[in-house]
């Protein structure tokens, strides 16, 4: 995120693109509406579903699943060829790369983009005028925008929009990713990518390679970056991967195409996973290592605005749990490197030293309050917004992006565009919310979300079970007959192992993030008998 959570509450307009935000960010959602009803903030929902926004917004564009890229640039091009609203002198100033973008932009007229959205050329004006007006204005968006094929390409016509509009580096304004799980920002910050270490430091960069082998008393480090979680499985199948070290993640749940997921695993010679339930992925596992929760443990967790804040121990870890870190450390040690690091200060002490994006975060500043990165030394406050006065990387970049639609779409055969995603009661594969008997009260089993115009012409009632069936593999789900998803479109929750959605999904990958298309996929639903 360029800037704070609450922010938003200083935001004129609000464009929510891909985020459930009142399911998948209750808290978050709590600040948009009241950025919206006590504030008078006008919110633009732009998503497929009628979702909880959608009731305090001030336009909804209900676009086809999948075309967020021609939704953008068809804003973009009322904004600037239309109506001339951009921001001419942050644009000269600030950015590089404006008469190609320009250029791109002139074929994807309200028409034009209409015909490949479906939302009306009224209502891509309305939104236009309204985002381009009301300044300063932020940008919401979660995994709706990256699980696709285009995802990287969705984020970079986010960040082309905010630009022309002059919504960088300002307060109330900025684009605004709302991180999936808790502590994914922290995760990344810390290097649990393939191809960076600590602070996005490119293992590619010899210098960065050889500041971190001083550090850990080695000769050399590998420039060859890992593999992404996606090119794992693949290599597993063909037997180039041999192992996996799995901590808590299930991707026999959460990963698409499962069949396909399976296969590889069961080709591993050897698999480990490390977790605090012995999840549908443990089950296959050779070993499984006892970890902890949160709250069995101590460090620090960083959220979607870059502020790390202490995490203290409440409970001394169950049974025969132990600390994550650890084992990691106790596995390393045998396997013969000496790992030691005495607490999770002494990570935060030796972090600082080789991140310079943290070098001023310390844990006596931690104690007395969170502070967002970066933060390059200890009288530093820390940096709430990013690119405040210039960017950071010195110009902001316009890229032309070009509208390539999904890798799959509806045919005479598998007709609906099936998409995934969370509810509020459950959270990622259910290791833990479907442990309380509470939440399964509240959402006991999956359902699948279908529009009553379809459900009349599949001759299916609520609470009829139907078969939706892809080229990868099919399941038996309950109906729940609602307007969410608009004709043409179901949608299925995929917490529940037991009736697993992403069966079906497809192992479409995003070429620059790897990330899977879990958002659009082809099926076809039929009642079952």
């Amino acid at each position: 995120m360029t800037n704070p959570i609450k922010d938003v509450l200083k935001a004129k307009a609000i464009l929510a693109i891909g985020t459930n935000t009142t399911e998948n960010h209750p808290i978050f959602a709590n600040y948009v509406k009241e950025a919206v009803l006590k504030r008078g903030a006008k919110l633009i929902v732009a998503d497929p579903r009628r979702i909880g926004l959608v009731d305090y917004a001030a336009i909804w564009l209900r676009h086809r699943p999948g075309t967020d890229v021609a939704l953008i640039n068809g804003l973009m091009h009322i904004i600037l060829h239309k109506k001339a609203l951009h921001k001419k002198e942050h644009i000269e100033t600030c950015t590089v790369g404006f008469e190609e973008f320009a250029a791109n932009l002139e074929k994807y007229t309200p028409e034009y983009v209409s015909k490949i959205t479906g939302v009306s050329v009224e209502d891509l004006e309305a939104a236009a005028v309204i985002y381009a007006e009301s300044s300063p204005a932020s940008i919401l968006y979660a995994m709706g925008i990256t699980q696709h094929t285009s995802g990287t390409d969705n984020v970079k016509t986010l960040g082309n929009l905010a630009m022309l509009c002059g919504n960088i580096g300002v307060v109330g304004g900025g684009v605004n990713p709302l991180r999936g799980q808790n502590n994914v920002q922290g995760a990344c910050d810390l290097g649990a990518l393939p191809n960076v270490f600590t602070g996005y430091q490119k293992v590619a960069d010899e210098e960065v390679r050889q500041k971190f082998a001083k550090a850990w008393g080695l000769e050399e480090l590998s420039a060859v970056p890992g593999l992404q979680v996606t090119q794992m499985f693949p290599a597993a199948e063909e037997g180039t991967l041999k192992g996996m070290y799995i901590m808590g993640e299930n991707p026999l749940v959460s990963d698409p195409d499962l069949h396909h997921i399976e296969k590889a695993v069961k080709k591993l010679d050897f698999m480990v996973v490390q977790d605090i339930f012995l999840t549908e992925t443990a089950q296959l596992a050779d070993v499984v290592l006892p970890g902890v929760s949160f709250a069995e443990k101590d460090g620090t967790f960083s959220n979607s605005e870059r502020k790390v804040q202490r995490v203290r121990k409440a409970i001394e870890p169950v049974g025969e749990a132990r600390e994550d870190g650890w084992i990691i450390c106790q596995l390393a040690t045998a396997m013969g490197y000496s790992m030691e690091y005495v607490d999770s200060r002494t990570v935060m002490d030796e972090l600082r030293k080789l991140t310079p994006s943290y070098a001023g975060i310390s844990y006596e500043r931690l104690e007395k309050k969170a502070i967002a990165w970066p933060c390059p030394t200890e009288d530093h406050p820390g940096t709430p917004i990013l690119h405040v006065g210039e960017y950071a990387c010195g110009k902001g970049v316009f890229f032309p992006i070009e509208f390539r639609p999904p890798a799959e779409n509806p045919d005479a055969e598998y007709p609906f565009i099936l998409s995934t995603g969370r509810v509020l009661q459950h959270f990622h594969t259910g290791t833990m919310t479907r442990k309380g008997e509470g939440l399964s009260q509240l959402y006991p089993e999956p359902l699948a979300e279908v529009n009553p115009a379809d459900a009349e012409k599949l001759g299916v009632e609520d609470g009829d079970f139907v078969n939706i069936a892809s080229r990868r593999g099919n399941i038996k789900v309950k109906a729940w007959l609602t307007d969410r998803p608009a004709p043409g479109v179901v949608f299925v929750p995929f917490h529940f192992g037991e009736t697993a959605v992403n069966q079906l999904t497809n192992a479409a990958l995003c070429p620059d993030s790897g990330i899977p298309e879990y958002k659009v996929c082809a099926v076809k639903v039929e009642k079952a008998s």
